[in-house]
């Protein structure tokens, strides 16, 4: 049974890992800075799962991994008369976390036209770099993000046994665990607050919350024995490290021209800084090994994870950044122009008028990661140049969505959100419209058969 118990578990892992993975496992490329984005691009329904998948991962950090069991001793699962009780009790429970953290969508929804405009500010990207750093030092182990003993003994006394106790203690299990789970919050949040969608905040917030939940749903309701923490637990903190120092990096990144020339598309860099990662990762291991109980190396776990940190944030910044950029040859064959955009929206249309050519608008803004994306891997491309010869094409930049006319521009052509591509046929009427990342092969033919 124990056997059938830890395979249940690690079946949980592996969903989560590979829920969350959907967005990475796309090939999209461009100037992302979280993995929400990318998952945003490929639809909605991938990125509400991708939240959920990181929910999950977060109810395995050390911060919540150990409270699983005692919150769930404490609102009565185990002492349920029935299974049927115990997976009221818990679901109850896990409704509490849901109604603490579906707000936060709400907040990070109404709040996100704010941040839009704020993200091409090099002192606010600057800001949010060094949350994500300081979130990556509490995984590195430099501090712990928990609240005060004080208050988290004289929370866990909320409730009580029974529903009602049940649905409070996992409000109060959730505003514990909310610290703990930071990074995957944090980056959660500043997603939804780029798109300004209210039902896909809440959705995205409650995806999340009913991913962290999964844990104490199943040993609330089936007494699953979990397996004990170990070494495995520091490997996923310090993944997460790593993946938040990047985070930070590349918020900069798209902000700073300086720091974008040193990425470079030629395969040689690309071997250089698969290089350094990989000689992070070796070090990681080894802190890693050396955690395990009785390992005859204990002695090499602090300094190889100091070591590993930076080779692993720098290797990881340089590859992910390199794979992200079009190939060295891309956009580059052939005698196609690059496609050249108007600014003036009124003298292109005119002059589109005129001459009785179709149209292409593309809505952008500085901290739009999909809308890099199209710069970067769709728009240089070759098949895309040379349907694109015959549009008179325009681009709206949005970073200031304050800005008069941009909001003029916006109200004119309905657009909602960012990145938003509009064709027009040759008389003026909508053809088509791209509110997504769209791969290059897909665009060109929705170019060629506008007429």
């Amino acid at each position: 049974m124990k056997s059938r118990h830890r395979l249940l578990v690690a079946a949980l892992l592996m969903a989560a890992l590979f829920i969350s993975g959907l967005a990475s496992a796309q090939e999209v490329a461009g100037s992302d800075t979280s993995a929400f984005q990318r998952a945003l691009a490929q639809g909605p329904l991938v990125a509400i799962a991708a939240c959920f998948g990181i929910g999950l991962l977060a109810s395995f950090t050390p911060c919540v991994y150990p409270m699983i069991i005692i919150t769930v001793s404490i609102f009565g699962a185990k002492e349920a008369k029935s299974r049927l009780q115990a997976a009221a009790l818990s679901g109850t429970f896990v409704l509490g976390i849901v109604a603490l953290f579906a707000p936060l969508g709400v907040v990070s929804a109404m709040s996100g036209k704010m941040l839009g405009s704020a993200m091409s500010n090099l002192w606010v990207v600057g800001f949010i770099a060094i949350i994500f750093l300081a979130l990556a030092a509490s995984m590195f182990g430099a501090f712990e993000m928990t609240l005060p003993d004080s208050v988290q003994n004289r929370l866990s006394t909320v409730g009580g046994v029974g529903f009602k106790g049940a649905f409070g203690l996992g409000m109060v299990c959730a505003l514990i665990a909310a610290p703990c789970t930071g990074p995957g919050l944090t980056g959660v949040a500043m997603w939804i607050a780029t798109t300004g969608d209210l039902l896909l905040g809440v959705a995205a917030m409650t995806s999340f919350a009913l991913g962290l939940g999964v844990l104490f749903f199943v040993v609330g309701t089936f007494a699953v024995s979990l397996p004990k923490g170990g070494a495995w637990m520091l490997g996923i903190k310090w993944l997460c490290g790593v993946a938040l120092a990047y985070m930070a990096l590349a918020y900069v990144r798209d902000v700073v021209p300086a720091l974008q020339a040193l990425i470079s598309p030629q395969t040689m860099y690309g071997i250089v800084a698969g290089s350094i990662l990989a000689i992070g990762v070796g070090l990681a291991s080894v802190h890693i090994a050396a955690e395990r109980r009785k390992s005859p190396i204990a002695h090499l776990s602090k300094p190889m994870k100091l070591a590993s940190i930076l080779p692993a944030v720098v290797g990881a910044f340089m590859f992910v950044s390199w794979v992200q950029l079009p190939p060295a040859s891309a956009g580059h064959e052939g005698d196609v122009p690059a496609i050249t955009w108007e600014t003036d929206e009124k003298a292109a249309r005119e002059k589109a008028t005129a001459a009785a050519t179709p149209v292409m608008v593309d809505f952008g803004a500085s901290w739009c990661g999909a809308c890099k994306e199209l710069e970067h891997k769709t728009f240089p491309e070759a098949i895309v140049r040379k349907e694109a010869v015959r549009y008179t094409s325009i681009k709206v930049d949005a970073t200031d969505d304050d800005d008069p006319e941009v909001k003029a521009l916006q109200e004119k052509y309905g657009v909602k959100g960012l990145p938003t591509v509009i064709l027009f046929d040759s008389t003026g009427k909508e053809a088509a419209r791209f509110n997504e990342f769209v791969p290059a092969d897909r665009f060109a033919k929705a170019l060629a058969s506008v007429k």
